[in-house]
């Protein structure tokens, strides 16, 4: 008579049985080597990423410990290769950065440029993708169209606008006596949004690509139900498609903030280095008139840290903005 092997108790608190393969039924887990340790359970990906790890690490994120370190010392160039001393000198900076009248009318001009700026670009990168989607001709051609200024040289767009908007230029010479005197570049009223304007231009093409995008994930579905409703164009917009690309305008407000306050070549090229008289000049312009022109690295170094914490605070705002009216 073979031997009765005895049933095993069943488990009473609801858990599965153990069994030899591992304490769950699965095959037990074999554990990390020291590479998967340092890099994860799949170090290629990590391998992929390094060098754009290092780039990020030598581009952005050594200037910026550099430059905060020159803002708290006496900082100046020399010569290559000579030792000179750097002294401590905390706060003195900052303290000329923040009471400088150029630093606050700097300040003020970027205020002013994105206030139109990014509102322009989120509104016109918008309805230019609705249009484009829903265009059933020459969709491909329009496309290339909106994107070949963003990819063209700042220098050649910047001749072409200086040629539309000076004195004697197309737009005034359309205008007749309605231009404005003194011109648009020249004028400290309208320099500003004169570039804030060309710079929504020149990157629309790249935020409509953007919406085009986002577009796509929208169900049809849902224009079908409003249109059911009774919805036109104009209501179907609003209600849909708007919430429907949040999160990329959520995107694009960001790209187009941190693109603005870092504004240089525009002001640079179109008004002359800031003009006139300094209606025009950006804070990364003035740091490089501080650093460069002047040859006070320090100050404008802790120009620099001012700037990025308060595109930090901007950006984050926005983010606490756009989170709660979703």
């Amino acid at each position: 008579m073979s031997a009765v092997t005895p049933a095993r108790p069943a488990a009473t608190d609801g858990s599965r049985p153990k069994t030899a393969s591992g304490s769950d039924g699965h095959p037990p887990r074999k554990g990390l080597t020291g590479l998967q340790r340092a890099f994860g359970r799949h170090p290629i990906g990590t391998l992929l990423a390094l060098p754009y790890a290092v780039f990020l690490v030598a581009v952005f994120a050594y200037p910026v410990v550099l430059a905060a370190w020159m803002s708290v010392h006496d900082w100046f160039f020399s010569a290559p290769g000579v030792e000179v001393d750097h002294p401590y000198v905390g706060f003195e900076n900052y303290r000329q950065v923040l009471t400088d009248p150029a630093v606050h009318q700097a300040f003020l001009n970027i205020a002013v440029f994105l206030v139109i700026n990014v509102p322009l670009t989120v509104a016109l990168a918008l309805v230019l993708a609705v249009a484009l989607n829903r265009a059933a001709r020459g969709r491909t051609f329009f496309r290339v169209a909106f994107y070949v200024p963003y990819v063209t040289a700042s220098v050649a767009l910047v001749g072409v606008w200086l040629f539309l908007l000076g004195g004697d230029g197309v737009v005034n010479s359309l205008l007749g006596p309605l231009a404005p005197q003194p011109s648009w570049l020249v004028n400290s009223s309208l320099a500003m949004p004169s570039i804030a304007g060309f710079v929504a231009w020149k990157q629309l093409g790249f935020f409509v690509l953007l919406y085009l995008a986002a577009l796509q994930n929208v169900s049809k579905d849902l224009y079908e139900a409003a249109s059911m409703d009774g919805a036109g164009r104009v209501r179907q917009f609003s209600t849909v498609t708007v919430p429907g690309v949040r999160t990329t305008t959520a995107l694009v407000v960001v790209l187009a903030t941190i693109t603005g306050a870092n504004l240089f070549t525009e002001p640079y090229l179109l008004t002359g280095g800031g003009g006139p008289d300094g209606a025009s000049t950006s804070p990364v312009l003035l740091m490089y008139q501080l650093g460069i022109e002047q040859g006070n690295p320090d100050t404008a170094s802790a120009l620099g840290i001012v700037l990025v914490v308060c595109v930090g605070l901007l950006v984050l705002l926005n983010r606490r903005l756009l989170r709660s009216e979703s």
